[in-house]
């Protein structure tokens, strides 16, 4: 195998500062393009639903005697009105300043639900139940708008100004009951209220949460799938994808088994033959082992000139080993056939070795921003090499490590044994030869 010695650095335990920089710089940009998904096409909606609750207000207001509202109380409705309309006109326009509206607007909104429920307590405490209701709308109200808005700081902040002035509204009614109407009625009715408005705005901030946290989980599926899938079939990206995974590096530590296949005396073969009868023979062995591979579900990693790396990734590692083995005995009776064939040409025959181990592994595409290649990295790709190379020099077609045969459990296939590897060495890991017994 032409890159066998290559050292593989081992997994990485930690992340260095400018990781944990990238990552924060990476979850900000994820975090904007959630926002940007979550709100996609409602700006007019939210413009046309602070309209609605305007005039909602402005209903429920006279329907529950009008009369206690002085002037005043229509005329703040009213600039309301105009300025909810002006900051929502505003923030929908985009640029600098849509922050800037969109914080104004939350401010807008905190301060007319907590002057209704004031006003009330001033001027309503005796109006009974309704009129009690309709001077907490409001704050319900516009704590749903400021949630459909999808940003938890803004409810969070919705939530803070109203539990903070009510709380504070309260104490002051307790201190000095004369200032408030309905001194029996007032306590239990204002307690009732301010919890019924935080648990409200706990449910609302932890359904904006959880549902941010699902795009946001949703969008990194897609983006890594689509990223995977240029370079792997859709399974075996979806199923990568649907794991957490490194979000700096775009990286998975997973269990995978792995096999490699190499051509035996094939330099030797090409100093024999011309070029152009090697690239035929080569791209025949190829073609055998893609065919094997994609029946066991499998994944072609690389070719690297007449080798031939193979990684099972999906499954559990029981049946990523079992469908491993089935692919390297596939290849063998595949050599075979290949070889029957070449043979009544009166072509040279064709003799490869397969060895096959397993292990923890980073798994993914590794982008270093000018080449980007999906590819498995990890101590057992060291070890793989080795046992290619031991399982080459003892002459065994199918060559597999301690590790790699512990994950098959049960009975192995039929007519098929497991023959330990002397090593003079003591080498490690263990090989053993698969030897297939031929039909009586």
């Amino acid at each position: 195998m032409a890159s066998g010695g290559a050292r593989t650095p081992p997994l990485p335990a930690s992340r260095t500062t400018g990781d944990r920089a990238a990552r924060k710089a990476e979850a900000a940009q994820d975090d904007a393009a959630v926002l940007r998904a979550m709100q996609a096409g409602g700006g007019l909606r939210l413009l046309g639903l602070r309209i609605v609750i305007v005039l909602v207000l402005l209903m429920a207001a006279q329907a529950y005697d009008g009369s206690l509202h002085a002037l005043s109380h229509w005329f703040i409705l009213g600039l309301y009105g105009v300025g909810t309309v002006w900051f929502g006109l505003g923030e929908r326009g985009g640029g600098p300043a849509a922050a800037v509206y969109g914080w104004a607007g939350t401010l807008l909104n905190a301060g007319l639900a907590v002057y209704v429920i004031i006003e009330h307590m001033l001027a309503g405490g005796e109006a009974g139940l309704g009129a009690d209701a309709v001077s907490r709308l409001p704050a319900f109200l516009l704590l749903l708008q400021t949630g459909l808005s999808m940003r938890v700081a803004h409810t969070l902040l919705f939530c803070g100004v109203v539990t903070a002035c009510w709380t504070a509204a309260f104490l002051v009614g307790l201190a000095w009951p004369e200032l408030f109407p309905g001194p029996d009625s007032f306590p239990t009715a204002q307690i009732t209220g301010l919890a019924t408005f935080v648990a409200a705005g706990l449910l609302v901030i932890d359904g904006m949460t959880r549902l941010r946290e699902a795009v946001t989980r949703a969008l990194r599926m897609e983006h890594e799938r689509a990223q995977l899938a240029r370079f792997v079939p859709d399974t075996v990206a979806l199923d990568l994808a649907a794991e957490d995974a490194d979000a700096t590096m775009g990286i998975h530590r997973r269990h995978a088994c792995l096999m490699v296949l190499d051509i035996r005396g094939f330099s030797r073969l090409s100093r024999e033959h011309p070029p152009e009868v090697m690239v035929t023979a080569l791209l025949a062995v190829r073609a055998a082992a893609q065919a094997a591979v994609a029946e066991q579900g499998g994944l072609v990693d690389k070719y690297v000139g007449d080798a031939v790396l193979v990684q099972f990734v999906v499954g559990r590692p029981r049946a990523q080993a079992r469908a491993a083995l089935a692919c390297a005995l596939s290849i063998n009776d595949r050599i075979a056939a290949l070889n029957a064939a070449r043979a009544g040409e009166g072509l040279f025959t064709l003799r490869v070795v397969v060895a096959l181990h397993a292990g923890d592994l980073l798994v993914g595409v590794f982008d270093d921003g000018v080449r980007a290649e999906y590819t498995v990295l990890g101590p057992a790709m060291n070890a793989l090499s080795r046992l290619e190379a031991r399982a080459k020099a003892a002459e065994i077609e199918i060559g597999a490590s301690g590790d790699f045969l512990d994950l098959l459990g049960g009975p192995l296939p039929p007519r098929i044994r497991v023959v330990p590897v002397p090593d003079a060495r003591d080498a490690q890991p263990a090989l053993f030869a698969i030897v297939e017994t031929p039909a009586a």
